[in-house]
Parts: structure tokens; C-alpha cells; sequence
């Protein structure tokens, strides 16, 4: 046997723990050259994206409240559902965005088509704003008058506006992230850390612009001109995507990344009455003729895992004397079958994370409403829009980033020999106790401040901001590191769609809570209405104190079921950068020949 034919062995065999270069093109559909594509210049451009769709997005979405409770005349608890439904729109629709990445279009033309569709909503909401007659009159809300409210077409125009931004900002977010992450191998574990931290270093970069620059436009020059910068804050970073184009590396999309996982379940149910063997290599390998495995990475062969054996029926191979082919829904191979396994097992880690995205929506809302509640002078002709609070966590994260990649993680190596300095569940479960803490602070504030003699000053609320920023640095780039390397070829931008649908599920179950939470606390409110904790749209009457211990009891628990669940979960060994040979060689030749077409000896009998 000659030495090409060994190393086509080798291959079958082990599968690679890397990327082929070669399954990555240029922008002319080219086999990519390392020398040319992809490395942190490539992610650089991919990063810009990141720093200035963020800015636009999020200078409508933060001071969003704000415009819809005084021009839109919502009330303060429709206010608030309205942005956290936006904000959990435009995370849920992460989801239509990796799918459309991962089987159609791949990420960059999903960026670029969505990236658009983006910029159109931010200029109609400018439009809007801008256009009197597209608004309700002018009316003050704070002195207690009853306003009118948009209805028909003002508010159509208003709610097509604002989910078009949805729309495209939502099947772009995924896509950043794991197009940048593409431009890197993933034995590159140092570099696909630093670029996980940079990425959370441009989102900080543009938040903080938004809550600064932006707010301070929109509150003193109207919100017309807010939204517009908003706009070509998105044009800009268009223009970032596109000039990166000739040094990118792109994944080609695969087809379905849904069909791989249906026939899994079904082939599952289908041989239900079937008894699994005992040994594992006697089920189906591989499925070299089925053009049906998209999903699977043709360089990473998942070993089988013994979690979820109801799974492995679908690969029970049926005698039949070799006459006919079991077709793909009846038979898998044991890689897809263990690429399901992967997803169900990531499941509770991605559940527990809801609850912390449900603390971040109340920053964005209710939070901001209490600053206005507050004494917002810095100085006698100076005042601090509410809404650019969140700023302060971003100011202290541009410091503190930096400083976590060149400090704590060196010296945490030293200890874990992890090139990551701490695992990402490590990251993650930081993140997620140290965020109860902030609805500690948010209600120990606001109990002071209900029954304080004087107007307390703004930056009393600022701990809350600060300790959630904290907590995000830990549990937002361990999220997002560790779902994009439980993925393998065909599935990162998907699977890295499941960190931002956490977000969308959060600001979700905020508006529910608060529904809840109303319902039930209505008859202990101590407004005159005989309304809940938050019915009200006075915080004065309301008891957002309450609220807040609430969500920090919650949280704690949410704490400890996470630790259940991040000891529960086991990596697929395949998915390490070295995976264990776990079985002799001729053992896995002899499966090979039994349960395949193409077998070594055939390739070197063509040969």
C-alpha cells in the first residue's frame, strides 16, 4: 500500500480535528490559500461590523423606551413590553438567520442581504420621526394628561419600522460571530479566544457610543436625527463587511441543516421495538453514499457516546443480505446521530441563561424609567439622559476586557493549562451568580429612593449597571466560545444563533413576568387602583422594589441549576482538539467493509 493510500486511511480512520482549508472559499468560490484568507486581518473587517451595527442598533433599542412612552403615548407597562418584545424579535430571529447561513446562503451574503433590510428600518423610523403627521400630536404624559395614543396607520408604520430592524439585525448577529470565528482553525484554540474577546471588546465599543453620542443627540437634538445616525452608523459598517470581502474565508452552505436531524428521530422511532447492541461497533459508521448528511463535517467523525441511547436505534442496521440500501430516514450513521446528541445536550446550558437575559431587559426598561425618577444634573446646565446609565458598565468593560485577556487569562493558564484561561461553563456560571447581585443592588436603590425625602442623584442606580456588566464580560463570550465549539463544519452559525435566541426567550419571559407578576400582586399593590406591583405608570405608586427581589431570588436559583446542568454535560471527545483513537485498526477497516460501499481495499484495487 502506498503512503498517499495510508494517509486516505488515516482519514477515514480518525477524521481531523481541524478544518480542511480547502472547504473554505474565497469570494469567487475559489479553494481559500492560507497565506492570503482568513486571520485576525480578515476578522478585523468582521469586527467593524460588529462595533457599528451594534451602535445602530442599539441607539434605537436603549433610548427605545423613551420614544414610545412620550411620542407614541403607550403606557409606561406597554412601553416596556413593546421593547422587550423588539429586543427579543430581533435575538428569536437569530434563529431564521443561522438556518439561511448554515444551508442556503452562507454568512456573508446572509450579512450583506440582511444588512440592508437592517438599514431600510432604521431610515423609516427616522422618517417617522421626523414627519409630524406620522405621529401622534404632541402631548405631556409626565403631568398625568390622557394622551392620545398611535393607532391605525401611525402605529403600522411604526411597528414595520421598528421589525424591520428586527428582521435584519437578528439574521446578521449569528453571522457575525461565526464568520469571524471561520477565519481562524480551530486548533488555533489562543486566537479563537482573543477573537471571541475582541468581538465582546466592539460590541462594548459600540454600545457605549450609542449610550453617549447617540442618546445625547437624540435627547437634544430630537429623535429623528438619533435614528438617522443610527443609519448611517449601519451604512458604515456595510461598508466594513464589504471591503473585507477578498480576504475572507467563507464556509459554502450545505443544504437543510434540519433534514440530517429529522431522520435521526425519525429513523429513532421507526426501529423503537429494536434492542440497541451492546457494543457500539456494531452499529452503522458511516453513510458514505447518503447525500442527505449535510449536517456532519467531512473531516470530524463523532465517536459514540453512551447519553441519549434511544438515539442509537437509528443506527441499528437491519439484515437484509445486502440486496437493497436502507434508506437515510430508516438508517444514520453514528456521527449524525451523536451531532443531535450534541444539540440535545446543550439544551438545559442554553435554558439557563434566560433568566440572566431577563435581568438585562430590566436595565433596559424599568431601570431606565427609575433614572427619570431621579436627579439627572451633573451640573446646574448640564443633565445625564436616563438612558445613557448603561453606558456606565461600557466604560469600565473597555478597560476591563483588554485587561482580562492580557492579565487573568495568562495567570489562569498557568493553573488550568487551558489556552482559554478558564473552560467556558467556568465563564459562564461566573457570569450568571454574579448577576443576582445586580437585582440585589437595583432593589436595595430603589427602596431608598421611594422613601427618601429628597430626589436622589442618578448615579445611585449606576452599581446595578456596573454589576451586570461584570457579569455579562463572564456569561455573554462564554456563551457565544461555547456553543461555537460544540459545533462542527455546517452548524456554527446556527448553533451560535442559540446564544442570542437565549437573549430573545429572556425579554420574552420579562413581558410575561411583568403580566404575571401584575395578576397576581393585585390585590397587595398599595396603589389607589387596586392594580399590581408595576400596573401603574407612576414607579411612585408602583413596587419595582419588590420586583427587583423578585428577580434576585430567581436568579439565585437559576444559579444552582445551572451547576446541576454544567456537571451533567460531557463534550463529545471528538469535539476536543485531539480526539482518543478508541478503537484497534483493523477492527474499525473490518466495520468499514461490512457497512460501506466505498472500502479501503476497494480504493487501492481502483487505484
Amino acid at each position: 500500500m502506498d503512503r498517499e493510500g495510508t494517509r486516505s486511511e488515516d482519514t477515514i480512520l480518525r477524521g481531523s480535528s481541524e478544518p480542511d482549508i480547502h472547504m473554505s472559499v474565497d469570494w469567487r468560490g475559489r479553494p481559500c490559500k492560507p497565506t492570503k484568507h482568513g486571520g485576525m486581518t480578515a476578522a478585523l473587517f468582521v469586527l467593524g461590523l460588529e462595533a457599528f451595527e451594534m451602535m445602530a442598533i442599539a441607539g434605537v433599542g436603549n433610548n427605545l423606551i423613551t420614544y414610545v412612552f412620550n411620542e407614541m403615548h403607550f403606557s409606561l407597562s406597554k412601553s416596556a413590553n413593546t421593547v422587550t418584545n423588539f429586543v427579543g424579535t430581533v435575538f428569536l430571529l437569530s434563529l431564521l438567520g443561522g438556518f439561511l447561513s448554515d444551508s442556503y446562503l452562507g454568512s456573508f451574503w446572509t450579512m450583506l442581504i440582511f444588512g440592508f433590510v437592517e438599514l431600510s428600518g432604521f431610515i423609516l423610523l427616522s422618517v417617522q420621526a421626523h414627519v409630524g403627521e406620522l405621529r401622534p400630536a404632541k402631548c405631556n404624559v409626565s403631568i398625568g394628561v390622557v394622551c392620545e395614543e398611535a393607532e391605525g396607520y401611525k402605529a403600522w408604520i411604526f411597528y414595520g419600522a421598528l421589525y424591520l430592524v428586527a428582521l435584519g439585525s437578528g439574521c446578521m448577529k449569528p453571522n457575525i460571530i461565526s464568520h469571524g470565528a471561520d477565519q481562524f482553525d480551530v486548533k488555533q484554540s489562543k486566537k479563537l479566544s482573543t477573537f471571541f474577546n475582541c468581538a465582546y471588546f466592539s460590541f462594548c465599543s459600540g454600545e457605549l457610543v450609542a449610550l453617549t453620542l447617540l442618546v445625547w443627540v437624540q435627547t437634544h437634538s430630537g429623535m429623528d436625527l438619533g435614528f438617522g445616525v443610527s443609519a448611517a452608523a449601519m451604512a458604515v459598517g456595510l461598508i466594513c463587511l464589504i471591503s473585507g470581502s477578498i480576504v475572507y474565508r467563507n464556509s459554502p452552505p450545505r443544504g437543510s441543516i434540519f433534514t440530517p436531524i429529522a431522520q435521526v428521530f425519525v429513523a429513532a422511532i421507526s426501529k423503537r421495538k429494536q434492542i440497541c447492541p451492546s457494543n457500539s461497533e456494531m452499529l452503522h459508521v458511516t453513510n458514505a453514499t447518503s447525500g442527505t448528511s449535510t449536517m456532519i463535517s467531512n473531516n470530524v467523525t463523532l465517536i459514540h457516546t453512551e447519553k441519549f441511547k434511544f438515539l442509537d436505534k437509528a443506527c441499528i442496521k437491519i439484515q437484509n443480505n445486502g440486496t437493497t440500501r436502507e434508506s437515510p430516514w430508516r438508517l444514520c450513521s453514528v456521527s449524525q446521530v451523536e451531532q443531535v446528541k450534541v444539540l440535545l445536550s446543550v439544551v438545559p446550558i442554553f435554558a439557563c441563561t434566560i433568566l440572566f437575559n431577563t435581568i438585562l431587559a430590566q436595565l433596559q426598561t424599568f431601570s431606565v424609567q427609575q433614572g427619570t425618577y431621579m436627579n439627572t444634573h451633573l451640573t446646574r446646565d448640564f443633565q445625564i439622559p436616563p438612558a445613557s446609565l448603561q453606558a456606565i458598565p461600557y466604560m469600565m468593560l473597555i478597560f476591563v476586557v483588554p485587561l482580562y485577556e492580557t492579565a487573568f487569562v495568562p495567570l489562569a493558564r498557568r493553573f488550568t493549562q487551558r489556552d482559554s484561561g478558564i473552560s467556558s461553563l467556568q465563564r459562564v456560571g461566573t457570569g450568571l451568580f454574579i448577576a443576582t447581585f445586580s437585582m440585589v443592588a437595583a432593589a436595595i436603590v430603589e427602596h431608598k429612593r421611594r422613601n427618601s425625602e429628597k430626589m436622589l442623584s442618578i448615579f445611585w442606580i449606576a452599581p446595578q449597571f456596573l454589576i451586570f456588566g461584570v457579569s455579562e464580560m463572564f456569561t455573554a463570550v462564554g456563551l457565544i466560545e461555547f456553543f461555537y465549539k460544540q459545533s462542527i463544519q455546517g452548524m456554527q452559525s446556527f448553533l451560535t444563533a442559540m446564544t442570542y435566541c437565549s437573549y430573545s426567550f429572556g425579554f420574552y419571559l420579562s413581558s410575561l413576568l411583568v403580566s404575571f407578576v401584575n395578576k397576581v400582586t393585585t390585590s397587595t399593590s398599595t396603589s389607589g387602583g387596586g392594580g399590581g406591583w408595576l400596573s401603574d405608570n407612576d414607579l411612585n405608586k408602583d413596587r419595582l422594589d419588590l420586583f427587583y427581589w423578585l428577580l434576585s431570588a430567581l436568579s439565585l436559583i437559576n444559579f444552582f441549576n445551572y451547576l446541576f446542568w454544567s456537571k451533567w454535560y460531557s463534550c463529545n471527545p471528538s469535539l476536543s482538539h485531539t480526539p482518543p483513537i478508541t478503537e484497534p485498526r483493523q477492527l474499525v477497516l473490518d466495520d468499514l467493509e461490512k457497512q460501506t460501499s466505498i472500502t479501503i481495499i476497494n480504493y487501492n484495487a481502483n487505484r
